[in-house]
C-alpha cells in the first residue's frame, strides 16, 4: 500500500508539473508585453517625444508593469476589443484617454514639473490580431528659457520605457523599468553611458528577456534539462547552445545576418518540439545531441536579436551593451536550470525519474512547441 501511495504521489507530481508547463506556455505566448520606445528631442522651446507603443494596453487599463502577457490581465477582453477597432475609432478612444495618461507622465525640467501636450497619434488599421498593433504617439512639453536638464518618468502601469535622446552629441539612452524616473539628462547632450555602465545596464535587460519574458527559450532549456539527468552532459548541451546563440546574436545585431521573424519564430517553436520529442524517444543522451543543440542555438540567437532590434543598442557603446545583454541571457538560463534542479533534481537518480517526471514534462513541452509551430505558420 505504501508503494502504491508513493507511486500515486509521483504521478500526481508529474501531472502537476506537466499541466503547469502547458498552461503557463499557452497563456504567455499570444500577446507579449513589449516596451514603449520614446525618442526625445529638443526643438526650440519645446521638448518633443515620439513614442512607439501598443496604445490599447493603456486605454484598457492593463497594468503593463505587472504582467508579461496581456492575456493574463483582467482587462484582456477589453484589450482585444480595442485591438479589433478600426484606426479612426481607436484614435478617438485614445484621445479621450489622453488627459489621464498625460497626468501619469512625469517630466521634470530642472526639477520643476511640466505638463505634456498631445501633438498627434498614428494608429494603423488592425492586422494580425495575434500580434500587438504598433502605433506612434507624439507629445511635447514647454522648455523654460535657460533650461538645462530633464527627467522623464513613466507610470508603473505603462510598463517599461526605452528612452533615446536625439539631436545631440553623446546622447542619453536608457532602459527604464516600470515606474522609474530617469536621472537628470542634459538637454545639450553628453550623458551617453560609458562602456562599463552600458555593459552593466544591459545585463538586467538580457535577464528580463529570459525570466520572465523568454518562454520560448525557457522551454528549450528545460528540454535540455529533462534528458540530461546528470550535470556534465547538461553543461555540454548548455555550452553548445550558448556558443551558438552568442554567434548569431552578435552577427545579427551587427547587421551581418537578417532573417524575417516569420521564418525564425516557427523554427524556434519546432526546435522546442524536436528536443522534447527526442527526450521521449531516446532514453539516453546521444553523441549527436550537442551538435543538434548548437544548430538550434543559432536560431535562438536570431530570436534574441529580434528583441534587441525592438529598441536598439547605444551606438557609442554597442559592443559592451551587446556583451551585457548576452551575460543577462546566460544568467537567466542558469537561473532556469537552477530552479528546475531545485524542483526535481533530487529525483535524477531515482529509477522512476524518466518515466514519472522527464517523459510527461517533455510531452507537455512538445505539445506546446507543436502548437506554436501551427500558430506561427497557419493562424
Amino acid at each position: 500500500m505504501h508503494g502504491l501511495l508513493g507511486l500515486g504521489a509521483r504521478v500526481a507530481l508529474a501531472l502537476l508539473l506537466s499541466s503547469i508547463l502547458a498552461s503557463w506556455a499557452m497563456l504567455a505566448r499570444a500577446h507579449e508585453v513589449l516596451p514603449a520606445i520614446a525618442d526625445m528631442e529638443r526643438q526650440g522651446d519645446r521638448l518633443t517625444f515620439a513614442v512607439e507603443a501598443p496604445l490599447e494596453g493603456y486605454v484598457a487599463g492593463i497594468d503593463l508593469g505587472a504582467v508579461t502577457d496581456t492575456n493574463a490581465a483582467p482587462e484582456a477582453e477589453t484589450y482585444d476589443t480595442l485591438r479589433a477597432l478600426d484606426a479612426e475609432a481607436m484614435e478617438a478612444r485614445f484621445r479621450a484617454f489622453w488627459p489621464e495618461m498625460a497626468s501619469r507622465i512625469e517630466i521634470l525640467v530642472d526639477g520643476a514639473a511640466v505638463t505634456p501636450e498631445l501633438d498627434g497619434v498614428e494608429i494603423p488599421e488592425p492586422g494580425d490580431l495575434s500580434l500587438p498593433r504598433p502605433a506612434r504617439l507624439s507629445f511635447s512639453a514647454p522648455l523654460p528659457e535657460g533650461a538645462e536638464t530633464v527627467q522623464v518618468g513613466w507610470d508603473a502601469a505603462f510598463g517599461t520605457l526605452v528612452l533615446r535622446q536625439q539631436g545631440v552629441e553623446k546622447p542619453y539612452d536608457g532602459y527604464l523599468e516600470a515606474g522609474t524616473l530617469s536621472d537628470p539628462i542634459r538637454l545639450g547632450g553628453g550623458d551617453q553611458a560609458g562602456s562599463w555602465a552600458s555593459l552593466v545596464n544591459y545585463i538586467p535587460v538580457g535577464f528580463d528577456h529570459i525570466l520572465p519574458k523568454g518562454l520560448d527559450h525557457i522551454l528549450f532549456v528545460l528540454g535540455l534539462f529533462f534528458l540530461a539527468a546528470r550535470l556534465r552532459p547538461l553543461l555540454w548541451q548548455v555550452s553548445a547552445f550558448t556558443l551558438a546563440h552568442t554567434v548569431t546574436l552578435a552577427l545579427a545585431a551587427l547587421g551581418y545576418v537578417s532573417v524575417p521573424a516569420a521564418i525564425v519564430e516557427p523554427l524556434i517553436a519546432a526546435s522546442i518540439a524536436f528536443v522534447a520529442i527526442e527526450n521521449i524517444v531516446f532514453p539516453h543522451l546521444g553523441l549527436w545531441r550537442p551538435v543538434i543543440v548548437f544548430g538550434f542555438g543559432l536560431l535562438h540567437g536570431l530570436g534574441f536579436a529580434s528583441v534587441l532590434g525592438e529598441f536598439g543598442l547605444p551606438e557609442g557603446a554597442f559592443v559592451p551593451a551587446l556583451i551585457g545583454f548576452n551575460i543577462g541571457v546566460e544568467l537567466g538560463q542558469l537561473t532556469v536550470i537552477a530552479l528546475a534542479f531545485l524542483a526535481v533534481g533530487w529525483a535524477w537518480r531515482k529509477p522512476w525519474y524518466r518515466r514519472v517526471i522527464a517523459v510527461p514534462a517533455s510531452a507537455a513541452i512538445a505539445l506546446v512547441g507543436i502548437w506554436w509551430v501551427i500558430e506561427r505558420t497557419l493562424l
